[in-house]
């Protein structure tokens, strides 16, 4: 099931929201993982923006809730344009608010991305058959390891390739893992870690969408398995 809010724009388009948020990652001295304000709008953007390309739109608009402080705001601005760069989003409008009339112990972002599509949301249910393939495309990082592993995390642009690909589904993994995210996909089926097979642990946090699923036939799978390189991780099913 994908975490989005859509709603119709007119009789041809459809809205789609996005959002993200973190906390205690940042400059402040209390935070639990030390990391530029870039970087930590940049991994917010990334996965808003890929929830939203996932569910079929095109991102125009971002907004930024920023409760670091001033002092924060042009970096946290700097990750946002990052993000869009490497998706070839130049023509992304950025918005938001700053709290600044309390200072927070901890650092904490939210942050949401709008974009639109073409017709209705694809189903969030598909049907599993005998033909249906299921790859991860990077790898569940979170926190520190992101930052010491950062190469092992999937690029945007990568995904952004992948998820043009006709007749396949994408879904950005979150922090409750591969398994949970898969389970939410298929109508007729539900997995236990038992029936599956990967390289990749399957109930770990995937933190900031380091990593994604991709559910295809069999006849794409060579093409996706081109494209992502050392990225890809094949999900096999035991029965």
């Amino acid at each position: 099931m994908r975490d989005v809010l859509s709603f119709p724009f007119n009789s041809e388009e459809t809205i789609v929201v996005a959002s993200d948020n973190s906390g205690g990652i940042g400059e402040k001295e209390q935070d639990a993982v030390q990391v530029p304000y870039e970087t930590v709008s940049y991994y917010s953007f990334r996965v808003a923006v890929m929830e939203c390309m996932s569910a079929g739109a095109q991102p125009f608009a971002a907004a930024l809730q920023n409760f670091c402080g001033d002092d924060a705001w042009d970096q946290l601005i700097g990750g946002i344009k990052k993000g869009a760069d490497e998706l070839g989003l130049t023509e992304l409008q950025i918005t938001g608010s700053t709290e600044s009339n309390f200072n927070l112990l901890q650092s904490a972002v939210g942050l949401s991305v709008l974009g639109k599509r073409q017709g209705e949301l694809p189903a969030d249910r598909l049907i599993c058959t005998e033909d249906t393939r299921i790859a991860v495309i990077g790898s569940p990082l979170v926190g520190q390891e992101l930052i010491e592993r950062e190469e092992e995390a999937a690029p945007l642009k990568l995904f952004k390739i992948i998820n043009s690909i006709e007749d396949i589904m994408t879904l950005p993994v979150g922090s409750k893992g591969v398994l949970t995210e898969l389970n939410g996909l298929f109508s007729n089926r539900r997995f236990e870690i038992e029936d599956l097979e990967s390289e990749v642990d399957l109930v770990k946090s995937a933190g900031p969408s380091t990593c994604f699923i991709v559910v295809c036939p069999e006849e794409k799978l060579g093409e996706i398995m081109k494209l992502a390189g050392r990225y890809y991780h094949i999900l096999n099913r035991k029965s």
